[in-house]
């Protein structure tokens, strides 16, 4: 089945470089491999990547930065790998975009799950999602349309406003359940998986991601709402296409 994906490892070290290509490609993935910053920018310049293990300590650039550049410009599947542990750098690994992240030493098995489950949920944008044609796809609030066939979010402007993969998934699960308060942990369960084991901070920093983009006013938000202590509420009423 991993024929189908190629995934850059970015790495400085060469036995961690070296143990992530071979579990990934005995995973049957086709595996490039890059020590520096630079020269990941220029192959993924080149090549369409599904997915992206990033170290940060890297010798020419941080690996946020790189994190950062990548989110602006694509959807490809991000996972941090790095020695940083402190719940702040897992923070603003995900304010940079990044779709997981793992801290070493990791457990192979577990990384190797990481991975799967991430291009699982990558494989709705590269083309197995069904069309919007067989379904109802399209959700309409207060001047908005979200299309979930094509993961696309536009303003009352006709303006396409770019979110990222767990930003998207999080909408979606807030969209479909409006006027319903969901926990954290039912959103948790919305945009990652059993292998994710984010800081308690994860979903507000997406949430505030979101309020960013979409809020008049992100200080005083009237699309999603807090439920002190226990999670968040879509306020608006959802049409369905």
């Amino acid at each position: 089945m991993g024929r189908d994906y190629h995934v850059l490892v970015l790495e400085d070290e060469p036995a961690t470089r070296a143990l992530l290509a071979s579990l990934l490609e005995a995973e049957g993935y086709r595996v490039t491999t890059a020590e520096l910053g630079a020269q990941a920018l220029d192959l993924i310049a080149h090549y369409n990547f599904d997915l992206i293990l990033l170290d940060l300590n890297l010798p020419d650039e941080d690996g946020l930065f790189i994190a950062r550049e990548l989110r602006a410009k694509s959807d490809v599947g991000i996972i941090i790998l790095t020695s940083r542990k402190e719940d702040i750098d897992r923070v603003i690994g995900l304010e940079m975009g990044a779709d997981d992240y793992v801290t070493k030493p990791f457990f192979p098995r577990e990384l190797v799950a990481r991975v799967k489950n991430l291009l699982r949920r990558l494989a709705p944008s590269r083309g197995t999602r069904r069309d919007a044609s067989s379904g109802r796809e399209i959700r309409r609030f207060d001047g908005w349309a979200m299309d979930l066939a094509k993961r696309s979010l536009t303003n009352a402007q006709d303006r396409e406003i770019s979110l990222t993969r767990a930003e998207f998934d999080l909408l979606t699960a807030l969209v479909n359940s409006a006027g319903r308060v969901l926990s954290r942990d039912q959103l948790l369960d919305a945009i990652g998986s059993q292998f994710w084991t984010p800081v308690d901070r994860t979903i507000d920093v997406l949430v505030s991601r979101l309020r960013r983009k979409m809020e008049t006013d992100p200080k005083s938000p009237t699309i999603i709402l807090t439920s002190h202590g226990y999670g968040y509420k879509f306020a608006p009423t959802v049409t369905m296409e």
